[in-house]
This record gives structure tokens, sequence and C-alpha cells, in this order.
């Protein structure tokens, strides 16, 4: 029986890298038992930072360690987005000095133990196909930082830059500042035109298209004239996002005065 249980403790190891977690259902799936599992926290072996979460614990819980764990071992398809993606790919200057919020994509919840975790971030999750019917991009960008585990590199998986900031220009106005996503378009001088054209063909919110087009001819990068327009679907009719703003006439959105101007 000893035997037995060590060998399950090593193929343990072998498949659970240290920091990061599983549910119940990932053990159980792996022939772990109720009773094992309780056999391993009460041993030290396991912790149990949240109900029925566990983790081979190595050091403080990160929310990179949890992220990864999510797309990794529990195989959730979910990709950080938004503002998260771009602080982490060297944007934070323009959006804030430290992650309070970590953004998650995705078509389907992630687990509601995620708000158990004894972490310092919340996480927030949008559903992706709300903006992407199909979903439709290449597939997100290589991670900008990777943690190392049992001897492997793993990635966070994160949006695009030009994805993560469509994504962003959907909390407008509510949950972002229309002057600090203008700062950090006056930032993005090397956005690639044939992702943004994609993507902007297969967003469907005319909300973020127009406002996008607006900050994009705003600061005229390079990348601006090869937008092919026609081909963007930019609705009809006014869009009032600002109480008493000014009317761009180009995209027929209210934006705040100071930034009316061209």
């Amino acid at each position: 029986m000893a035997t037995r249980l060590d060998s399950k403790l090593n193929q343990l190891q072998q498949e659970l890298p240290e920091g990061l977690l599983v549910d119940a259902a990932w053990l159980e799936a792996n022939g772990y038992s109720s009773a094992l599992r309780s056999q391993y926290v009460s041993s030290g072996w396991l912790d149990s930072p949240a109900r029925r979460v566990y983790r081979r614990s190595r050091g403080p819980m990160t929310w990179q360690q949890v992220v990864i764990s999510l797309q990794t071992m529990l195989d959730l398809p979910l990709t950080v987005g938004g503002r998260t993606a771009l602080e982490q790919q060297g944007y934070a200057h323009y959006l804030s000095t430290n992650v309070q919020t970590v953004h998650l994509y995705g078509p389907t919840r992630p687990p509601t133990w995620l708000d158990d975790l004894p972490l310092d971030v919340t996480f927030a999750w949008h559903n992706s196909l709300r903006l992407f019917p199909a979903d439709a991009d290449t597939p997100p960008l290589p991670s900008p930082t990777m943690y190392s585990a049992a001897g492997a590199q793993l990635p966070v998986r994160y949006s695009s830059k030009e994805r993560a900031f469509l994504e962003l220009l959907d909390e407008l106005p509510k949950h972002e500042s229309f002057h600090q996503v203008d700062a950090l378009m006056e930032g993005l001088s090397d956005l690639s035109p044939r992702r943004l054209q994609a993507l902007l063909e297969a967003c469907s919110s005319v909300k973020v298209k127009r406002l996008f087009l607006f900050f994009a001819d705003r600061h005229r990068h390079a990348w601006r004239p090869k937008l092919d327009l026609a081909k963007i679907d930019l609705g009809s009719g006014k869009r009032v996002l600002v109480k008493g703003g000014t009317l761009d006439p180009q995209y027929d959105i209210t934006v705040p005065a100071d930034l009316g101007g061209q």
C-alpha cells in the first residue's frame, strides 16, 4: 500500500508543477481519490488555498501561476486581455503602476473559486464572443513573461496588443478614461495593420470600431492609412458616449470636448 501511495505521489509531482493549481475534478480524473487528496493535504504535500482547490506549494501564490493553471492544467479557453494584457506587454506607464484586476477573456466563465483565492488582485471575466462572435483572431501571442516550473518554461497567454486595445475600448466610458486611452494610443506606433484589419472586420461592436478609428486618426501612425475602411462595418446613427461632449462628425460619436479637435 505504501509503495502504491509513493508511486501516486511521484506521479503527482511529475504531473503538477510546483506553484500551480488544480481542482478536485482534475485530481479525481487523474486517479487521486478524496481520501488520497486529504492525506496529501494533511501531510503537507499539497496545499488547499480554497475549497476543492489544490496546489503544490512553492512560495507565495501569484496571479500568473493561477492563470497558467487555468490555461494549461485545466485547459480552459481563457486569455489575459484588455488592460492587463497591455500592462504586461510594456504599456503600464500609460495605464497603471500595478495590477489590481486581472481581465480574463473567453467564451465560458472561469471557476467560481477564483474569488476565494488568497491574492491581492481580483479577476474580471469578459465574454469574448460578445466582441468577436466568431472569436476570429490570430492565436494569442506568446507570453512576454515565462514561468519556470518542473524544468519547463510555461507561458501566460495574452491577447495581442491590437486585440487588447479593442478590448480596452469596450470598457469606455464607464470603466476606462478617454484621456488614458488617448495617451496609450499615442504610444502604439508599431501595431500590425494586417492584424488590425482582421480584428476590425470581425468585431461586432460599432462603438469599439468607431472609437478605435477616432483615436487612430488623432495620432496618425504609419499603420493607419493601410486600413481599408470599406471592409469595416461602422453601422449607422450617432453614438452618445459622453453627455455634454463634442460630436465627432467623422464617426458620429460624442467625445470629451478637449479631444474633439483633430
